[in-house]
């Protein structure tokens, strides 16, 4: 696979030109300062994570060691491979400890702990550099797990704080190769791969030799951290006995005008169900008057004469919910 592309010392300036490429970027020591990065690389990660956690239970997943690491589905989809179990942070760091002596170890991950409101203290000692503060962090933190290729419905920044990471970036336009399991029942509330990327059976899914091609991959050391662009599919490997991830999620669309993902759903609906030459046609429309490919659709148009294709207004966008909603009943 080809590799990621890096920086060093990354400015906001530098991170303001990555985001606006909308491509993918290992910014290499952007936490280097981080109190958990240095304590992991003398050997103390745990006991300082430790230090900050209180006795509250935190949810965790375990995944028998014939997963293989990989937390997926099960035997069936809508199953699967592991299971949710409760504890205090403290005991799942004693039992990521134990599983780091066993020959083979079950996996085992707490996965999206918010930072500030569960590790106050952690998060008032690792400051993002790159982002305002009031955008959270949370912690992936567990052993050698494997999870499964997924997108994010938002922008993310991913800072290796413990252990190694290896990412496998897929752009958005390889959705049709990745054979991504059904929206609901999912193994974590996002649509994941159906194809295990350490061990994909091509034969079962062939088109998947067309989205490997198309991949990209870096391993991450802490310090480093990955900028993850909206929706890029991605796969991460922990690799070693001890690893901690902290990331950050943002999206700077206006959510006052809808949820694309509603419109997708409605799509499915109304469009996908249409005979092909309808379906051509209103894909041309999408493009034209959505997806703007030709330039602004309403140009030729005087400006008092727009109507929904005008910028939207409170007002307009009062008329054009009414006016869905009436034709939805």
């Amino acid at each position: 696979m080809r590799p990621l592309p890096e920086v060093f010392h990354v400015s906001l300036d530098d991170f303001r030109a990555i985001r606006r490429r909308a491509e993918p970027m290992v910014l290499r020591g952007l936490v280097n300062d981080w109190p958990l990065v240095r304590a992991d690389r003398a050997g103390d990660g745990p006991d300082l994570l430790r230090s900050l956690a209180d006795d509250r239970p935190v949810r965790f997943l375990r995944a028998e060691p014939e997963a293989e690491g990989r937390l997926h589905y099960g035997a069936t989809v809508g199953g699967a491979n592991f299971v949710t179990q409760e504890g205090s942070l403290g005991a799942f760091l004693d039992a990521v400890a134990e599983a780091a002596r066993q020959a083979r170890p079950p996996a085992l991950a707490v996965q999206g702990l918010p930072a500030a409101e569960r590790l106050p203290q952690f998060a008032a000692r690792h400051r993002m550099p790159l982002l305002p503060q009031q955008i959270p962090g949370r912690l992936w933190i567990g052993n050698a797990a494997k999870v499964a290729i997924h997108h994010d419905p938002s922008e993310n920044i991913a800072c290796v704080a413990a252990g190694r990471r290896c990412f496998t970036l897929f752009p958005p336009e390889a959705v049709g190769d990745l054979y991504m399991g059904p929206f609901d029942d999912t193994p974590g509330g996002v649509q994941v791969s159906l194809v295990h990327l350490t061990d994909p059976d091509l034969e079962t899914y062939p088109r998947f030799r067309r989205a490997f091609e198309a991949a990209r991959e870096a391993v991450l050391e802490p310090g480093d951290a990955i900028y993850i662009p909206y929706h890029w599919y991605h796969h991460v490997e922990a690799t070693e006995p001890f690893n901690v991830l902290v990331n950050y999620w943002w999206d700077p669309a206006s959510r006052g005008l809808g949820s694309p993902w509603d419109v997708m759903l409605h799509g499915l609906i109304a469009l996908r169900t249409l005979p092909p030459e309808q379906r051509r046609a209103w894909r041309a429309m999408f493009d034209h008057y959505v997806f703007q490919l030709d330039g602004d659709p309403a140009a030729h148009l005087p400006e008092t004469r727009r109507g929904a294709l005008s910028p939207p207004t409170a007002e307009g966008l009062a008329r054009l919910r009414a006016a869905l909603k009436a034709r939805l009943r």
